[in-house]
């Protein structure tokens, strides 16, 4: 079964110096409908105007994960972890028992544009947490985001993962896939078939009640990111 969530069907803000896309009920958007898919909370399609940013603000008990796509994150928090984060990097922050922390476009004339996603955690009041990495550019399915960190991908505090997927035009990949799981693919550029629907940039596919998920690229490359949810 899939379900298709439009990027035209999303929420929204606009704050001048901060654009955002909402795939779920954020902020001042809320549709009861819309409230999250599993495990994950939040998929925010952010655009940073120059010289701008998110003050010094908390959280609490959730995975956060960064991964840009155009731009630098100039990333400070409260643990002490102060680091850049280029196109192609993903960051994955745990916020755990409580941490503060800003995100600011360093760049002078360039916007920052970044997807912001919030996974809710199976343990709470752990200690805060911070990890970084670049995954290249390999074809196909690459595991960035896992509970058990396997092949030295970031690790979450919850039974989820998260890949980067990478598609040539005219190219599939799959992926084994459970009954007892749900799955989640949010494109980011090009066009895949997915259970017989075309899924567009912006657009998200929740996905259930499967043995295998096949992903087709279409004419052009493609990149999204894959969730494997509980």
């Amino acid at each position: 079964m899939i379900n298709i969530r439009r990027s035209n069907q999303r929420g929204g803000a606009d704050f001048g110096w901060l654009k955002s896309k909402h795939t779920f009920s954020f902020g001042n958007y809320y549709d009861e409908r819309q409230m999250g898919f599993s495990a994950l909370r939040v998929i925010n399609d952010d655009r940073v105007a120059a010289d701008s940013g998110f003050d010094t603000h908390g959280h609490r008990d959730m995975e956060i994960i960064s991964y840009v796509l155009d731009g630098e994150i100039a990333h400070k928090d409260s643990a002490g972890n102060v680091a850049t984060l280029p196109p192609g990097e993903f960051q994955l922050m745990s916020a755990g028992s409580g941490i503060r922390h800003s995100e600011f476009n360093p760049s002078q004339t360039k916007e920052l544009h970044f997807l912001q996603i919030w996974i809710q955690p199976n343990v709470y009041g752990q200690t805060p947490g911070y990890q970084q990495k670049d995954f290249g550019n390999k074809k196909g399915l690459t595991l960035a985001v896992s509970p058990d960190g396997e092949a030295g991908s970031l690790v979450i505090k919850q039974d989820a993962r998260l890949y980067q997927l990478l598609l040539d035009g005219n190219t599939s990949v799959e992926l084994p896939a459970s009954t007892k799981r749900k799955y989640y693919v949010h494109v980011i550029n090009g066009e895949l078939a997915i259970e017989g629907e075309i899924v567009k940039p912006g657009d998200g596919a929740k996905v259930e009640d499967i043995n295998s998920l096949v992903m087709v690229a279409q004419q052009k490359a493609v990149k999204a990111l894959v969730f494997d949810l509980p």
